[in-house]
């Protein structure tokens, strides 16, 4: 069969919806990329002391900085939790971090106010991609702040973990926890997203059909809890990729909605290419 030729107004918007497709598929590649690395140095650091075990062979930590290297041990000692690093603490993660509990009513959220729910997350993602607004939230629901973590406590296994990159509310299905002091931020962003929790918490959930977590199981997990210097360390590398990868998930946001809110109006002929493209001109 014959195919008419693309006339140079559709292959525009054709090449346009190209573009903004394109922008929101490379930031969540980058978004990925940025997530892992921070997940890695993390286990590196906090889970298989890497830096400790090679101060202990005579060896200068792998890709790392003297004046960092220098904040690490060189020795293991034994432990509650079997060996850590000497001048850490045998603790659990709650340490360094807390459960928000500010319930607000439905009628007390505004109607344009960002709303999180379970099915707004993506597995294993600390980039919320999605959210709903106030309107929706027909019950009582949680009031969190920019730079929370939100953490589905429903079915946890499913791995639905994400840094809040706005004020709003979410479901009581989502833990808002909060790190109790800056320097533990990143820290706290890895460990509580970590595989290692998730297992945990979801061996610990109660229910058959509708496992739940809650605070005080999350809370206590076992952990090495580093001193303030290390966390700080780790912060000051850490925390830039990861308040990154909550921004590119806002701009995805925005992103999608223009798509959305151009592609039928330009359909129907409502909106023109030049109105279209001053649209996207943050592309």
């Amino acid at each position: 069969f014959t195919v008419p030729p693309l006339d140079a107004g559709r292959a525009k918007l054709v090449e346009t919806l190209e573009l903004i497709e394109g922008r929101i598929a490379n930031n969540r590649a980058l978004a990925a990329d940025l997530e892992a690395m921070a997940r890695a140095i993390f286990k590196s650091w906090f889970v298989d002391f890497d830096p400790v075990k090679a101060k202990m062979e005579g060896r200068a930590p792998a890709g790392m900085e003297a004046d960092t290297a220098a904040l690490f041990s060189d020795e293991l000692i034994e432990s509650e939790l079997g060996l850590i690093p000497k001048g850490w603490e045998a603790a659990s993660i709650g340490e360094v971090a807390e459960n928000v509990r500010a319930s607000v009513k439905a009628d007390a959220i505004e109607p344009d106010e960002p709303y999180v729910a379970l099915e707004h997350f993506q597995k294993a993602c600390l980039s919320l991609f999605e959210n709903a607004i106030g309107k929706e939230a027909t019950s009582n629901k949680t009031r969190f702040q920019a730079g929370d973590l939100l953490f589905g406590k429903l079915r946890p296994y499913f791995h639905k973990v994400s840094i809040a990159p706005f004020d709003g509310v979410c479901s009581t299905d989502v833990l808002a926890i909060r790190p109790k002091f800056e320097c533990y931020a990143a820290y706290t962003y890895c460990a509580f997203s970590s595989e290692a929790v998730i297992n945990y918490s979801t061996n610990l959930s109660g229910g058959t059909r509708m496992p739940r977590t809650n605070w005080k199981q999350l809370a206590g997990f076992p952990a090495a809890v580093p001193p303030v210097s290390v966390a700080s360390a780790f912060n000051t590398l850490v925390l830039p990729m990861l308040q990154f990868v909550a921004e590119v998930g806002m701009e995805n946001r925005g992103l999608s909605e223009l798509r959305d809110t151009l592609l039928p109006r330009l359909i129907s002929g409502k909106l023109r290419l030049p109105e279209a493209a001053k649209s996207v001109e943050v592309l």
